[in-house]
C-alpha cells in the first residue's frame, strides 16, 4: 500500500468518483497539496481530502475507499498519515464530520475523534462534527 499526495495526473480518476467537488477546485487543492492518495499494488483504491475550517484547522472534508478495500485498514492508514503530517506542519487540533446516519461516525470515534457539535441543514440528516488533538 502506498499513500502519497495527489498529483494532476490524478484528477481525472479523482473526479470519476468524487462528484462532491467541482473539477476547478479539486485542481487547486491538489495543487496546494490538500489531497492524498492511496493505492494498492499500483493501482488507486481511495482518497482523502482536506480544507481549512476558519482558515487555521485542517477539517478533512473527504475520506472514500472503493468498495472493495473498505474494513480492511487502509481508511485508518489513510487518517493516520494524514494527522501525522498535520501534527508535522504544525497543527495541534484536526476536524471532520459525517451525517448522523452514516457509518463512518463509529470509525471516527475508534479513531479518536470526539463529538464536537452538529449542524442541522434543512432536509438533511444532523451533520455531526468531531474534533481530535494531535
Amino acid at each position: 500500500m502506498e499513500i502519497r499526495l495527489a498529483n494532476e495526473n490524478d484528477i481525472e480518476i479523482l473526479k470519476t468518483y468524487d462528484k462532491h467537488i467541482s473539477k476547478t477546485e479539486l485542481t487547486y487543492i491538489v495543487k496546494i497539496g490538500r489531497v492524498y492518495i492511496v493505492e494498492k499494488d499500483g493501482i488507486f483504491i481511495g482518497w482523502l481530502r482536506y480544507n481549512l475550517f476558519w482558515d487555521n484547522t485542517p477539517f478533512m472534508n473527504m475520506l472514500f475507499l472503493l468498495d472493495n478495500y473498505r474494513g480492511k485498514g487502509y481508511g485508518k492508514k489513510l487518517v493516520n498519515t494524514w494527522e501525522y503530517n498535520m501534527k508535522d506542519i504544525g497543527y495541534d487540533i484536526v476536524m471532520t464530520s459525517t451525517l448522523s446516519n452514516e457509518q463512518a461516525q463509529h470509525f471516527y470515534r475508534k479513531l479518536g475523534y470526539k463529538d464536537a457539535g452538529s449542524l442541522l441543514l434543512e432536509n438533511e440528516p444532523l451533520e455531526i462534527i468531531f474534533t481530535k488533538i494531535i
